[in-house]
């Protein structure tokens, strides 16, 4: 295991080393999971690309930090792993809340990124009515109250049985978050806003989604894919909102396709 004390707080991540002229991907995972979300992904990458994956704070094995946690603070967070470990030619690869991060990042310090690969996300997601409501509810009754709800909207019905391992593993990762670090990431989407700093970014991007994603379905993620100036659209069939587990293989045919259609940097 990995640990860094960054932007105040401990941050706990993985790096996979490449050839110097490789770029490096960095891996933004969302709501209620850790980096493992990525396994399948990333043993499909490394050693072809540098490799960056981490718990943003509140969730895995990263702390909170003191205070309401904001998306500025996810950002910094993240800003502050890339210029730890002085990442060249940063490909940032996020899933919903972790591909906000990404746009805000995008944004706030494009020095830092080449690319982006935004997964089942949105410029803005849901209301601040929805997201009040999830807060109130796991405050009040825990995350596995609600759980069945939220993975109904992670994975297809197919993936979603009891004899189903890694479906039982996901749950597991989903209701043993930090209530803190789950209810304060909710604050911290249903505050944030990206339209008007999405339409100006200036970047190659590629918006991803899994056809049957319940969370942010394909009509959002077409919605930003068209905000963006020049971004990418490509469905994933038979995922949902978590395609790195669900379809490994097809997501990470279409980042190696993204990634080698960019110009030479």
């Amino acid at each position: 295991m990995q640990f860094a004390r960054l932007n105040g707080v401990v941050i706990h991540h993985q790096v996979i080393g490449a050839a110097p002229d490789r770029p490096t991907i960095v891996f933004s995972n969302s709501l209620g999971t850790d980096y493992r979300i990525w396994r399948d992904v990333i043993v499909r990458l490394a050693g072809d690309f540098g490799i960056i994956a981490y718990d943003k704070r509140g969730h895995g094995l990263s702390e909170t930090g003191d205070g309401a946690i904001t998306m500025d603070k996810h950002i910094d967070d993240l800003a502050a792993l890339i210029e730890h470990f002085e990442a060249k030619n940063v490909i940032v690869c996020g899933l919903s809340v972790g591909g906000m991060i990404a746009q805000g990042l995008a944004a706030k310090r494009p020095d830092l990124v080449r690319a982006l690969i935004l997964c089942d996300t949105g410029h803005k997601i849901g209301t601040p009515d929805m997201w009040d409501a999830r807060i109130a509810a796991i405050s009040e009754q825990g995350i596995a109250a609600i759980s069945d709800a939220i993975l109904e909207r992670w994975f297809t019905k197919d993936y979603r049985h009891a004899d189903n391992a890694d479906f039982c593993g996901y749950r597991l990762m989903l209701e043993r978050t930090s209530v803190e670090g789950y209810v304060g990431t909710c604050a911290a989407i249903r505050d944030s806003d990206f339209t008007q700093s999405s339409s100006e970014l200036a970047l190659p991007v590629i918006c991803v989604v899994g056809s049957e994603d319940g969370s942010t379905p394909p009509a959002l993620v077409g919605e930003l894919a068209r905000l963006i100036p020049g971004a990418m659209y490509q469905e994933i069939p038979g995922a949902a909102h978590l395609p790195c587990i669900e379809k490994p293989v097809e997501l990470t045919e279409t980042i190696r396709a993204f990634i080698d259609r960019l110009p030479v940097a």
